[in-house]
């Protein structure tokens, strides 16, 4: 297995630059300017803010009633909807960039998800929490129980996430699906890239999160 690895992104400094969160700033640095960008499970809009304070068109569809209004009192175009069953509504090559921040575990159908995210763009940014990373791997190894950390801190009875996925995982869901990595960050504990130069399992254990670029592969 393999990961098309990059520079660091420019511009990028541990935990939160600014007001943003080190994430969204990768994310929004993935992003050329001027596209038309779909913010899948947008939340209260952070990414939006972000990614229009840049020139980009964003749009959101968001799970919860909250959110919405959030997004909404922002001035920011979201719908509220379920990644699950909504996506699959959109036409083909909707958006230049589908974006899906710290929300694939959340779903049901994450494959199918991610499937519709590549149709419905012609780009993907997905991130999510590694559930391969050295502290999950300690707690449920010593402690015996089910991690929580900063980045996830519900309790195994009360927390959104039913598909938790490692590095290692996505990537094999990628490659399964026929699907290309254009670009690929491991964010360690404190917001900063993971060394390139280390081998992918190094990735797996001492990135806290990850975050893609994604296209479709094979010539589709």
């Amino acid at each position: 297995m393999s990961i098309q690895q990059t520079l660091p992104l420019p511009g990028v400094a541990p935990e939160r630059t600014g007001s943003y969160r080190t994430d969204h700033l990768l994310v929004a640095d993935m992003v050329a300017p001027g596209s038309r960008v779909l913010d899948v499970g947008c939340g209260d809009g952070e990414l939006l803010e972000l990614l229009e304070s840049r020139g980009i068109d964003g749009r959101g569809i968001e799970l919860s009633r909250e959110g919405v209004n959030r997004c909404v009192a922002k001035g920011l175009a979201v719908v509220q909807g379920d990644a699950d069953t909504d996506l699959v509504n959109y036409p083909d090559d909707a958006f230049d960039y589908v974006i899906l921040s710290q929300t694939l575990q959340a779903t049901r159908q994450p494959r199918a998800v991610l499937e519709n995210l590549l149709r419905i763009g012609h780009r993907g940014i997905v991130s999510f929490p590694n559930f391969g990373f050295w502290k999950m791997r300690l707690q449920l190894l010593i402690g015996g129980h089910m991690p929580r950390t900063e980045n996830l801190p519900a309790t195994w009875y009360d927390t959104a996430n039913i598909h938790f996925c490692t590095i290692k995982d996505f990537v094999q869901l990628c490659n399964e699906i026929n699907v290309k990595m254009e670009r690929a960050v491991a964010l360690d504990l404190y917001g900063r890239p993971v060394p390139l130069n280390l081998p992918w399992w190094v990735w797996n254990m001492f990135g806290e999160q990850g975050v893609f670029l994604l296209s479709r592969g094979g010539g589709k």
